[in-house]
């Protein structure tokens, strides 16, 4: 299964049950607890833990059994371990505490919070989602899938009521057009769902870039995902892209994915203005080796020095091999990378082998850096 396909299934998850805006329910009345979870997620999302902390416990002592505290510990878990592999000891705490999330939202009869509580319940099964697939944990994937598509059908009855909730309508109203024409094995198993349409979704996306209370950073990341990769729309990406590296400025992933749109722009100044100002803070041996390969692509495409460029290539698929699909799309590129420079050597056999590799584990085949 292409890990681009978690668009789909995280359209039901994560930020959108923090998109708590102007619905009556119960957390919602409360501007106090509102601005902290608030605050508590862009800590989250910028990596800094020990602050989303601090910020948690005061969230927790004000509703200690609400669903949207076991969500919150959930996500704090989720980046904080970033890339959750399936055999992570952070693992079982984190579907804990989702899997409470989602039975204390479903324990809710009062009409008042019907919104607060369906929100808090699809976020918790979106983020179970994007972890299975990115696992490629397929049974799982196909039986919450199917379990959770009642719950998305009645989020479409309360999409007016939250600004943010068009992240979540305008989420689905694309993919659910735009995917089966990148990917048309899928066809069959979308027409089990209700059409979309891909304008109305770009425009409710946006309108989440604008409006929303916290799901602005989903919503240009998600933007930014779909103008690069479906619309081929690169300078609307890196604009987006651009946004999100502002907003979140220490995430080690989206400046990643900021830099790779820069070198793919042909920005290279900028671009290693960033490589250089960001190499030594790298968390984890994940993100350093997404680091080493784009330091690849800029010594490829920007020095021509195709030695030390297929130097990086290789250190940084070998470090980035450990980590299975959440892998794929950087180890793609290396491979893209390997492959020129073998063509540039002669090494026509080489050069098939390497784009052979690419290509199995590219999602999107345009995004190669050949040009």
């Amino acid at each position: 299964m292409p890990g681009s396909f978690k668009n789909i299934l995280s359209c039901i998850g994560l930020s959108l049950s923090l998109g708590l805006a102007s619905v009556n329910a119960q957390i919602l009345q409360d501007s106090t607890t509102l601005n902290l979870v608030r605050e508590d997620v862009d800590y989250i999302y910028n990596l800094q833990f020990t602050s989303a902390r601090e910020v948690y416990e005061k969230i927790i002592r004000l509703y200690p059994e609400h669903p949207i505290v076991f969500l919150l510990k959930g996500i704090l878990t989720y980046w904080e371990n970033y890339p959750m592999l399936h055999t992570s000891i952070a693992r079982a705490s984190f579907e804990e505490d989702m899997l409470r999330c989602i039975k204390l939202s479903e324990t809710n009869k009062n009409p008042d919070y019907e919104a607060e509580y369906l929100l808090a319940n699809l976020c918790a099964r979106g983020m179970l989602l994007m972890f299975y697939d990115d696992n490629g944990l397929i049974m799982e994937v196909i039986s919450l899938t199917t379990s959770s598509y009642k719950h998305l059908k009645r989020a479409f009855d309360l999409n007016s009521a939250c600004s943010d909730l068009y992240y979540f309508t305008g989420a689905y109203n694309y993919y659910r057009e735009a995917y089966p024409r990148i990917y048309p094995v899928y066809k069959p198993f979308l027409l089990l769902f209700r059409s979309g349409n891909t304008e109305l979704g770009i425009k409710e996306l946006q309108k989440a870039c604008l409006n929303s209370v916290v799901l602005r950073g989903e919503s240009y990341s998600l933007l930014s995902s779909i103008y690069l990769n479906f619309e081929n729309n690169y300078p609307q990406s890196l604009y987006y892209y651009r946004a999100l590296h502002e907003q979140y400025p220490e995430n080690e992933y989206y400046v990643n994915l900021y830099i790779k749109n820069l070198l793919f722009m042909k920005q290279y100044n900028e671009a290693e203005k960033l490589i250089y100002a960001s190499q030594a803070s790298g968390r984890n041996d994940y993100f350093q080796a997404q680091h080493i390969i784009l330091k690849g692509i800029l010594q490829e495409k920007k020095y021509h020095d195709n030695k030390l460029a297929q130097q990086y290539y290789k250190t940084g698929i070998t470090g980035i091999s450990s980590f299975g699909e959440y892998g794929s799309e950087f180890a793609a590129y290396a491979y893209f990378g390997l492959s020129r420079i073998s063509e540039a050597n002669g090494e026509a056999q080489l050069k098939k082998t390497y784009r052979k590799e690419a290509m199995k584990l590219a999602d999107f085949e345009k995004i190669t850096f050949d040009n």
